[in-house]
């Protein structure tokens, strides 16, 4: 008799049967499903963010234009998906989260190790980060690996470097554990690279995209947690908006906007 296996249907090749119950509320209020619903999925999409990431950099350390441009737009286009679901998170009043919040204990967006990891490819580079995951845990191991490569602004460097644009050498080969710092040198090249208004300066408008689409975002998920909890603290003993509010107005790539006002 020939072994077959089960042929492959929309369910399987998906994995619904896992996705679709992977939702386990804690209680009988009706809004918890939502809440477990919109983080789930913000975790999917922090989960494509660093696989278009990691090919971003890939794409520009090859300086191949084409591909970095269309992987620009399509980051852009997750991130705005990511600001919208906080319109559906939204519909539930500061009553109706009450009613499950002891519940959470101490989870907290603040643990999403996915998004830690985002930032760190972005160029954050404080340590604490992935001290606040357990010692041996994979998350913290792949934040801090994060932490020790370099960010995406170092491959946009490489990229323009690529392209003939002479990019300092010890930003090149600067120690990509340390935190990136706005350098002159790089903000005069940038002028350059937009006086020249070819395809490098149309990669640097994306990135500002994504950079003012991250900065959407905080913003999004800081008013949503002041009027869903206003000043209380948050869950998992996080300060809540407070801290949020620091995060707020701080770009990514601050090289990029210094030179707006010498444009």
């Amino acid at each position: 008799m020939t072994n077959r296996s089960a042929a492959l249907t929309y369910s399987s090749y998906l994995a619904l049967d896992e996705v679709l119950n992977a939702q386990r509320p804690r209680s009988d209020e009706h809004d918890e499903m939502l809440f477990i619903v919109i983080h789930q999925v913000y975790e999917l999409w922090f989960k494509q963010l660093l696989h278009e990431l990691r090919h971003l950099q890939r794409r520009l350390e090859q300086g191949d234009t084409p591909h970095v441009l269309h992987t620009l737009q399509r980051i852009r286009a997750i991130l705005k998906v990511v600001v919208a679901q906080i319109d559906v998170l939204e519909t539930m009043t500061p009553r109706q989260f009450v009613g499950f919040r002891s519940r959470l204990e101490a989870s907290s967006g603040f643990q999403s190790a996915q998004f830690r990891e985002i930032e760190a490819v972005l160029g954050r580079r404080d340590r604490w980060v992935a001290e606040h995951y357990p010692e041996g845990s994979q998350s913290r191991q792949r934040i801090a690996e994060a932490m020790s490569r370099p960010a995406l602004f170092d491959s946009y460097l490489r990229y323009l470097s690529l392209n003939g644009y002479p990019v300092p050498a010890e930003q090149l080969e600067r120690d990509v554990r340390q935190p990136l710092e706005p350098a002159v040198h790089v903000q005069d090249v940038l002028l350059n690279v937009y006086r020249d208004d070819g395809e490098p300066a149309q990669v640097s408008e994306r990135l500002v995209d994504i950079d003012e689409g991250l900065q959407e975002w905080r913003y999004r998920h800081v008013k949503m947690v002041e009027r869903t909890i206003g000043g209380k603290p948050g869950t998992g003993g996080s300060s809540g908006a407070s801290y949020l509010r620091t995060t707020l107005f701080s770009p990514v790539f601050p090289d990029l906007w210094a030179i707006r006002s010498e444009m």
